[in-house]
């Protein structure tokens, strides 16, 4: 009987997409994957170092899987991905009995560290770069185990050339790097064969991709356009552009591109220019909100979602308020708001005499979300009539006779079946949308105009 594997990943869409990878290659190897704990011979823990809270969850799941492992001689833990790069050693010193520890640029190592430690006892193997003499740090997404059958994440590049104060993305994964566009394509096709319908573009500054192929000019737009002519390909979403590097050809080609859903994920952080300047962002929020117009204008019905910071060390009421004016001139369709958490190794952390006392950000949050979740539910009344067509995930958690999907602009969309009706997920469906909330629109079914193309595939686990 094959052993079984369990992988927990924490933090960010590039984290997931690694953890999918990841799997792949356990199955690849013998293994089989299992989504119950107790049944796993083989736990992997796929970890971010972003946000505090991912140390804290962390080492919470490590000290429950210690006592698992005394009582289940044999059970190997492994730890990878970002915080078991930044931190190293001292991950083994505070867990001693964590059986392999591998970096970000070593992933696809994990099997034969696996085995390794099986035979020989603990290894932590880091490497600062990718290896040049060893496997591609990307194995094509075709060989992952995806979560969802019908989509798929694919790197476009890695690393980041930027230094943002708060970020520990460029300690962590490296300078950019990006792969070659005929790789990609391919990829894609082959991703497209196997029913993929949807795919997402990832990288930590996708509108620079190709910068450094080049040496001269980024090729985001093009990429855009050549994988949303990809026969089969329905949807294209990618993720995440920074402000600075979004270009009249980006534009232009998310407005021209039919797949490319209308959807624009454009992280401001903070509406201060003050602020902007210490987090070493590169622009001002004028010429933030200036793109955003351009992108307005091209692209017919986009949604816009954003990341914001709230308390970043020094940030002044005045500073706070001018965030608040952006946000509510910039009308987001939802964001990803996030307290401020010092990463050692960044220049924000450097920076503790001047951290906001934490019930003043605690405020200053609950102020900026009562703003953005305003502006999302004008946005989503203004839906109310419309038809949508909706990406079929599945059953709501909530109330399994209701089923959930994503439309163009990656809303959460609820609706019913009719009584008695099936409808799979991958499926493309016409939704009548008749309700609104800020975090989700409701409506009722019209018809199903497409059925899925994928074959079933084994579902990872998430922390």
């Amino acid at each position: 009987m094959p052993r079984k594997f369990l992988i927990r990943t924490f933090g960010c869409q590039m984290n997931e997409h690694d953890s999918e990878r990841l799997a792949g290659l356990l199955v690849a190897d013998g293994l089989e994957a299992t989504t119950e704990l107790e049944d796993a011979d083989v736990v992997v823990l796929n970890t971010c170092c972003i946000r505090e809270n991912a140390d804290n969850k962390l080492y919470g799941h490590l000290g429950h899987l210690k006592s698992l492992q005394e009582a289940r001689p044999g059970l190997q833990i492994a730890v990878g991905g970002c915080l078991a790069q930044k931190d190293r050693e001292g991950l083994r010193e505070r867990a001693e009995f964590v059986d392999v520890v591998f970096g970000t640029h070593n992933l696809g190592r994990a099997p034969a560290l696996l085995r390794h430690a099986a035979e020989h006892g603990p290894i932590t193997e880091i490497l600062d770069a990718p290896d040049p003499d060893g496997a591609p740090e990307h194995a094509p997404a075709l060989s992952a185990v995806r979560e969802l059958p019908y989509a798929a994440w694919v790197t476009i590049q890695t690393g980041c050339d930027n230094s943002c104060a708060f970020c520990i993305v460029p300690a962590v994964r490296g300078p950019e790097a990006s792969r070659p566009m005929d790789e990609l394509l391919e990829e894609v096709r082959r991703l497209a064969a196997d029913g993929v319908v949807e795919v997402t573009l990832l990288g930590q500054n996708v509108n620079s991709y190709g910068r450094d192929l080049t040496r001269r000019r980024p090729m985001f737009a093009e990429l855009l356009s050549a994988v949303g002519a990809v026969e089969g390909i329905r949807r294209v979403r990618f993720t995440s552009p920074h402000p600075k590097d979004l270009r009249p050809e980006t534009i232009a080609a998310m407005a021209d591109t039919e797949a490319v859903t209308p959807h624009l994920h454009l992280p401001l952080q903070s509406g201060s220019d003050r602020v902007l300047a210490v987090m070493r962002r590169g622009y001002t929020a004028q010429r933030y909100l200036e793109r955003l117009a351009a992108a307005r204008a091209a692209i017919d019905d986009l949604a816009v979602t954003t990341d914001l910071i709230v308390g970043f060390p020094g940030e002044t009421e005045d500073d706070f308020d001018q965030t608040l004016a952006v946000v509510a001139e910039a009308a987001y369709d939802s964001t990803y708001t996030f307290i401020f958490s010092p990463r050692p190794g960044t220049r924000a952390a450097a920076m503790e005499a001047d951290y906001v006392e934490p019930a003043v950000v605690a405020d200053r949050f609950e102020r900026l979300r009562a703003v953005v979740e305003r502006s999302a539910l004008v946005r989503h009344e203004a839906r109310i009539g419309r038809i949508e067509e909706v990406l079929v995930e599945g059953p709501s958690r909530r109330d399994p006779d209701v089923l959930t999907g994503r439309s163009g602009q990656g809303k959460l969309v609820h609706f019913e079946p009719a009584e008695g009706q099936r409808i799979p997920a991958g499926s493309f469906a016409r939704v009548s949308v008749t309700g609104a909330a800020p975090h989700h629109l409701s409506g009722g079914l019209l018809e199903v105009t497409a059925a899925p193309r994928h074959r079933t595939r084994i579902p990872v686990s998430a922390a």
